[in-house]
Parts: C-alpha cells; structure tokens; sequence
C-alpha cells in the first residue's frame, strides 16, 4: 500500500497588526508570515477501512478536533464521496508545541490535504483546495506558500514577498500555551479601556527596504496576562537580538539573530536558565 510522507513547517509573526472585529465575529489582520525550519512530520497510508490518525505525542488529539482530521472530511466531501473519510492512516509526529503562536495544526492542515488529495486521486483545482484551507482557519492557506509572505483579510490571503536572509530565530518556549480566542478577547478589552497604539519594533535596514515597522498586538494583552513572555522578550534583547517578539498569539517568544553562532549561544543561555529554547534557520519558499 502507498504511503505519503510530509514535513509540515512552522512559522512566525515578524508583524501582526489586529484591526476592528468584521461582522463575521473575525478580526481583520495585517500580518507578515515567516518558514522556519522546525516541522511536525506526517506520513498517510493507504489502508482499508475508517480514517486513522495515531500519535506518539501526549496531549496531540486523534479525532475529529485534530485539523488534519478536518481537512480530511472536507476534501472527501469536496470529492463527491458519502460517509466519513476511509482508507488512510495518519501517523503525526509532532515537533511543533500547541497553542504556542507557531501554526502548527493548521500547518499540519495544509500538509494533510495535498498529501490525501495525491492519495485519494481527487480532481481538485488548487483554487478549490486553497478555499477549503481557508474554511479550516485563517492560517492554513499561509502554508501552501511558505516562505515570507504578507496575510490579509483575517490572514487567509495570502501574497508572496521577496524571501528574507536565511537568518536565525531563537525560540524560546514558557511552559504554557496561549489559546488564541483568549488572546483576541484581551486585546479587544484592552483596547476598550485605552485605544494606545504599541511602539513598534524595527528590524535593520535590510528587512524589506527598511519601511516595514514590525510589532504584535497581541502581545501586550497577553503579557499582561503572562508576564513570563514580556521577560522573554526583554531576556532575548539583551542578548543581542536584532528584533524579540511573540509570535502570533504566544505563548512562543523569538528572537531574530544575523549569524548561527550568535543564535545558539542565546539558545544555550536560555537553556541554562531553565527555559526550553532552540535556535532554528529562517526557511526560504524555495
């Protein structure tokens, strides 16, 4: 029986900047999307019977609240198929944290449907995969791209931008997640209480021209919630990040570094200091 194997690669938020709430209850955004070279890795087998997916993982669901579950029912309802999805098992070894800003389910999403589309042998055009990526959540669609890229609308259009330096992000990891509906209500009471735009960050002169200000924000709500990821950030600049931010809606924390030596030295003292931390090159779509 055939058997597919993917990598499914995360990413960060160089930029998110949150609009008003639209009237299908998401919030606009306007966000700058970077591959990084940490990935979960899937492989789906052909086999008789019911839709499968095993993980070693604790804590990884294996049913209908996994996205690769999601993305399965929809591509074999989109192929004119009855019934719940058949004759595939998903084995999901997951490397990327949850809840954690880093896109991993939705990653995992994108990587599900192109795999079982070559799998099942859907006919299905990439403007109709794109759409049901788009009905899984706002990220999915960002990694059919990869690379640098701009998201609009609530993040699922997507544009391409000129790659960036395959420089090097420190992720540093709280012993927490962040679940993203908690992380847009915080901002959204914050900002009813005061309407302050954050000073945004910028990174050297290099990054897309110079014109770009980078800033997250989610980020102050959630420190407010989780100062931990406030002293990360504070921890990463001092130690010779060019830019340190959340990424998405947390709770990861990165640092972006010129050179590898650089980057794993703060990896290293991150680790020292007890916070789970690894240094990782920037992924180019190519």
């Amino acid at each position: 029986m055939p058997t597919i194997t993917a990598k499914a690669f995360a990413k960060i938020n160089l930029s998110l900047r949150v609009m008003e709430k639209r009237a299908d209850g998401f919030h606009g955004v306007q966000t700058i999307l970077q591959a990084i070279e940490l990935a979960d890795r899937l492989a789906f087998r052909a086999r008789r019977g019911p839709l499968q997916i095993v993980s070693s993982t604790p804590g990884v669901p294996t049913d209908r609240t996994n996205l690769v579950w999601q993305a399965a029912e929809c591509l074999w309802t989109a192929a004119g198929r009855h019934g719940q999805p058949q004759d595939v098992a998903v084995t999901l070894e997951k490397n990327i944290p949850m809840q954690a800003g880093l896109g991993g389910g939705s990653s995992d999403a994108a990587a599900a449907l192109l795999a079982l589309r070559k799998l099942w042998k859907v006919k299905l055009r990439d403007q109709d995969l794109a759409a049901i990526a788009a009905s899984l959540g706002s990220d999915v669609p960002y990694f059919f791209v990869g690379g640098t890229a701009l998201g609009l609308g609530r993040g699922e259009d997507v544009y391409p931008l000129a790659d960036l330096p395959r420089w090097w992000a420190v992720l540093a990891f709280p012993p927490f997640g962040v679940a993203t509906a908690d992380a847009y209500q915080w901002l959204d009471e914050l900002r009813a209480r005061t309407p302050i735009a954050p000073e945004p960050r910028r990174l050297p002169r290099t990054w897309l021209g110079g014109v770009s200000p980078l800033v997250n924000d989610l980020e102050r709500p959630v420190v407010a919630r989780h100062p931990a990821i406030g002293a990360l950030v504070t921890q990463l600049t001092k130690l010779g990040a060019a830019m340190a931010a959340m990424s998405g809606s947390g709770s990861t924390v990165f640092g972006i570094f010129m050179a590898a030596s650089a980057a794993e030295r703060a990896a290293r003292t991150l680790r020292r200091a007890g916070t789970r931390a690894m240094a990782l090159r920037f992924r180019g779509r190519r």
